[in-house]
């Protein structure tokens, strides 16, 4: 199989990326400017950038795969609290975070609180990014992996295929570092847009180009699709209100979990989250952040619906084409189409599609990493009259260090998939959020709905309660069983967020602010800061 064509594609995409993303490094003059972009970005350039960095690698490949496994739209449910989500933060954080100028999302948690809840709160969040981001990283290597598979037409033994896969990681994290430590904000929102526009392309090409394979079209793709197709009530084949009660926290893919679990999974990853938090910040004012932050809400759905439909159409073509050379993981399934059936040129477009949506969500948490970072425990030890050269060298040089920390854990993630193929890509991405951003968003809630409420000191201790409740519903490796429980209640993903929020508030608010905190609190207001 000759992949000339597409190799030059992706040569070209790269060539792209990287001239655009440095050409933004002379614009940074200080940390503001490198890390908010001096607040002036253009709404719509920030509803691309907040789109790019969601739209991951693990979404371009993880959502198809719900759709060729299940005929169904059952994941796209999230969608309607992803959009209550938004509406939310957008009310009650984004006015906080502009009045309060923050540029690390923590130093409010700093001035509400105190020193110990913020350092916290950052250290909580640059553990938890790093590895949800490495873990994610080794998805865009699978249709090298496939790619290599075809060109030397013999399976990729699992040594083999964690050698390709740590590779690219490598290659997509160096590429994607190089651009964000030079160039800042900038660089991540420009060419995310870029980025989101190929992504669309790869879109606009594959869903008519599966549809018009498959013989008979629409009709034939109808008899494909299971119910429920879109709404899942969950509901249990035993009678009780127990049984749905547990049938509906331990089931993935529910309307319950829709409305309220993916609520709370967004105001985390939406309100709370540096990573995602940092785009809306760098629009001219709260205005246009709001706006661009709902929007993207809005635009998620039909986005995600069509990554979906890509899998049901992956069924139903291989129903009508069988093809005994498919792979076993459904996973694998979409990459392995693009790569033998799409014409040259077709097929590195949506490799660069692919691609893209990694480097976007990457180069997003490479520099909310580096802004976190360096704000909360570095920056504050220079001294005063320290230049803003040597704070953006600090911000540069925490960006690659968070690379390399990156790399280390996509290859782990690397070996672990290559020698155990039947793991989910979607749980296991968003899973590893809910351990513990269920314990931010608490904090941020008690922070903003509350004056009088949670202690500095205290409050680490509601976290540590949050994160340890989930960890034991989650189960890992047996908790359940080492305490004696019989019938392990395992909490699906969805609804780790969601109760490690609220056991966080329910601990905070047993504790009071000291009275100084209030005062302080109360002058900051009257500032109108």
């Amino acid at each position: 199989m000759n992949f000339t064509w597409d190799i030059l594609v992706l040569l070209l995409y790269f060539a792209l990326i990287l001239g655009i993303g440095l050409a933004q490094s002379r614009k940074n003059k200080s940390v503001e400017s490198y890390a908010l972009g001096d607040r002036e970005m253009a709404w719509w350039a920030v509803l691309a950038s907040i789109i790019a960095a969601e739209i991951s690698a693990a979404t371009f490949l993880g959502a198809p795969e719900t759709g060729f496994s299940k005929q169904n739209w059952s994941y796209a449910q999230f969608a309607i609290g992803t959009v209550l989500a938004r509406i939310i933060v957008s009310f009650l954080f984004i006015p906080v975070f502009y009045k309060h100028n923050v540029v690390s999302l923590y130093e409010f948690l700093g001035t509400r609180f105190g020193p110990w809840t913020r350092k916290f709160a950052s250290v909580t969040f640059l553990v938890t990014r790093v590895l949800a981001m490495g873990t994610r990283l080794y998805v865009s290597a699978i249709i090298i992996v496939l790619a290599y598979a075809l060109w030397t037409g013999a399976p990729v033994q699992p040594e083999m295929k964690f050698w390709l896969y740590a590779g690219a990681v490598v290659l997509v994290t160096l590429m994607t570092a190089i651009y964000t430590s030079v160039g800042g904000i900038r660089a991540v929102i420009w060419t995310d847009f870029i980025q989101v526009a190929v992504l669309l392309a790869a879109l606009a090409f594959t869903i008519p180009y599966l549809l018009g394979r498959i013989p008979g079209g629409w009709e034939t793709v109808g008899q494909v699709i299971k119910e429920p197709a879109f709404f899942d009530f969950a509901k249990p084949s035993e009678p009780g209100a127990w049984a749905w009660i547990k049938n509906v926290l331990t089931t993935e893919y529910t309307i319950w979990a829709a409305i309220i679990g993916s609520t709370f999974v967004t105001m985390s990853t939406h309100g709370i989250d540096q990573d995602t938090v940092q785009r809306m910040l760098t629009a001219k004012n709260r205005r246009q952040s709001a706006f661009a932050t709902i929007l993207s809400g809005i635009v998620d759905l039909p986005l995600v619906s069509a990554f979906i439909f890509i899998g049901v159409l992956l069924f139903a073509y291989y129903q009508a084409h069988p093809d005994s050379g498919m792979p076993a993981e459904s996973r694998e399934v979409f990459p392995y189409f693009i790569m033998k059936e799409m014409p040259a040129g077709m097929r590195g477009l949506v490799t660069a599609g692919i691609l893209a949506t990694a480097m976007g969500s990457l180069s997003t948490a490479l520099n909310a990493l580096a802004t976190s970072f360096s704000r909360d425990f570095i920056l504050p030890h220079l001294p005063a009259d320290a230049p803003e050269s040597k704070r953006i060298s600090v911000l540069r040089w925490s960006t690659v260090l968070f690379a390399v920390l990156i790399i280390l854990v996509g290859v782990a993630t690397a070996w672990y998939m290559a020698h155990h193929p039947e793991a989910k890509i979607i749980p296991l991405v968003l899973g590893i959020l809910g351990f513990t951003f269920g314990s931010l968003l608490g904090i941020f809630l008690v922070a903003v709905l509350t004056k009088s409420r949670g202690r500095d000191d205290t409050n680490i201790l509601a976290m540590v309660c949050g994160i340890l409740a989930v960890l034991f519903l989650s189960n890992p490796m047996g908790i359940q069983q080492m305490v004696g429980m019989k019938e392990p209640f395992v909490l699906s993903f969805p609804w780790r967020i969601t109760l490690g929020t609220l056991v966080t508030v329910g601990v905070a608010m047993l504790f009071s602010t000291p009275q100084n905190k209030r005062t302080e609190m109360s002058n900051v207001v009257d500032r109108g800061e």
